[in-house]
């Protein structure tokens, strides 16, 4: 697991690397992971947006943004964490991510970015 802090803003990251949806021989590689996101800060935020950068080992990069979280915008109290679940697929055995969230300061609606921490997604066979 990855974290990190920012703007009052804890990002923490589990990867899983998912071999039933995986088909190595037609160079489709499956990963899931699980962020938890935890509000610090002494106010409330909103997650409004989410901007990924996607890099597979053979040279490829995308980017996907759009709005909020697997379809919802969550409301984080302080204290409060919220936690989704979602995946990536790679052709390489190997990859990495990383981006930022679009959050709101729901007392005085500034918006402010918070940064995802950059983790590994590698088929377990190739850290051996």
């Amino acid at each position: 697991m990855v974290s990190k802090i920012s703007e009052g803003v804890e990002v923490s990251v589990e990867i899983f690397y998912q071999s039933d949806y995986s088909k190595p021989l037609n160079q489709e590689f499956m990963f899931a992971y699980r962020v938890t996101i935890e509000n610090h800060n002494n106010f409330s935020i909103k997650l409004l947006r989410r901007h990924w950068f996607i890099f597979d080992s053979n040279g490829e990069h995308k980017e996907v943004e759009g709005e909020g979280v697997i379809g919802i915008q969550p409301v984080l109290q302080p204290n409060e964490n919220y936690q989704y679940v979602s995946g990536c697929n790679l052709k390489t055995e190997m990859g990495k991510m990383h981006g930022t969230y679009l959050m709101e300061n729901q007392n005085n609606k500034e918006r402010f970015y918070v940064k995802i921490p950059s983790f590994d997604m590698i088929v377990p066979f190739k850290n051996n």
